[in-house]
């Protein structure tokens, strides 16, 4: 099943980048693009006994698209993605959708800002999961299984599913800024009960901000509509011809190729070790260069006739005398040791046949 795992993740991908690129939460949009798609004939063609563990692999691939730390249209699209993939799996009884308990606070996170929101597509896929029992609560997220791998290997994720960051948004959220208004309006009033007790006028004590909650609402909405603003800009840039990015690579990949030509180009200085050593310039070649160190030249070395003829010189009769080969000894046999040998011979020869 490892090998279709990555077949399966890339039509999930291919779906809810077309559902990104409608701009839309609805679930009728997404089902548009599920039927256009034929998504659900990805069931189709598995055997009995590959439905089951085919179906876990589906929805555990689709249930990674409901969690931070991808946009909310992008959850949306996971949501409505793994509702539909439960509803058309061929596994009987169906297969559930394991849900840890680490994830839970960040689903029940995701059904109040829908409820905030005012998404109830959103919110009755949600129910409609509930009550059809289609999640199962688990301690881990996977199968723990024997033999198991340690380091999984993780899938790339893609930018444009990313929810980018935006510090201001999350830490002024509806109930730290109520909380925000009542502390100021309390303060305000500590403040004008001590400027009647002292007597002096109220204004002199200028120690917080009129309208202080208003105006931090309005600066984070500034803020967002700015990055939205910028975002736009950069996305018509990287689309026109030519692209900034693609230039600003090109620029660094022709440096790059400058320093390394420049790198090769000079002469490698030589090390300490051997700055000693005098380089020898052989003038036949037609490169001057450093010669190679008689040290490693392979010469062959004089036999030790050659070298006793180079080094002894013998004259006269005593050098044809030695050189000549004189066998020191002789043995001698008599005529009946012979034939007594022949004989030996003979017989010999008889007893083998």
């Amino acid at each position: 099943m490892d090998t279709f795992r990555k077949l399966v993740k890339t039509d999930c991908d291919e779906i809810l980048r077309r559902f990104r690129s409608t701009e839309s939460v609805r679930f009728e949009t997404f089902s548009k693009i599920w039927r256009e798609m034929k998504f659900s004939q990805i069931f189709y063609g598995t055997v009995r006994h590959e439905k089951r563990e085919f179906s876990r692999l589906i929805l555990d691939t689709a249930y990674s698209f409901l969690l931070p730390p991808f946009s909310f249209q992008i959850r949306v699209g996971g949501l409505y993605l793994l509702y539909s993939l439960y509803r058309c799996q061929t596994a009987s009884p169906p297969e559930e959708i394991r849900l840890s308990l680490k994830d839970w606070e960040d689903v029940k996170k995701f059904e109040k800002d829908a409820v905030d929101a005012k998404h109830f597509d959103v919110i009755y896929i949600l129910q409609q999961l509930m009550f059809l029992k289609a999640f199962i609560f688990t301690a881990m997220p996977t199968l723990l299984t024997f033999h198991k791998k340690r380091k999984m290997e993780k899938d790339p994720l893609y930018e444009e599913f990313m929810e980018r960051a935006s510090r201001p948004q999350e830490l002024i959220n509806t109930e730290r800024v109520e909380e925000l208004s009542n502390v100021h309006s309390l303060y305000e009033k500590l403040k004008t009960s001590a400027s009647l007790t002292s007597g002096d006028a109220a204004s002199s004590l200028n120690l917080i901000h009129k309208d202080l909650v208003s105006k931090l609402q309005t600066t984070v909405v500034d803020f967002y509509k700015w990055q939205q603003k910028k975002e736009k800009t950069c996305e018509e840039d990287d689309s026109g011809e030519g692209t900034s990015s693609q230039q600003e690579c090109s620029k660094r990949a022709m440096h790059l190729a400058l320093i390394k030509s420049k790198a090769y180009g000079e002469a490698a200085e030589t090390s300490k070790s051997r700055r000693h050593r005098q380089v020898e310039v052989n003038f036949t070649s037609n490169e001057a260069g450093p010669s190679e160190p008689s040290g490693h030249s392979r010469t062959n070395k004089p036999s030790l006739k050659s070298r006793t003829k180079k080094n002894v010189h013998i004259s006269g009769d005593l050098g044809k005398e030695a050189t000549s080969i004189n066998r020191l000894t002789t043995v001698e046999f008599t005529p009946e040791e012979i034939t007594k040998k022949k004989e030996k011979l003979g017989q010999k020869k008889k007893r083998k046949k």
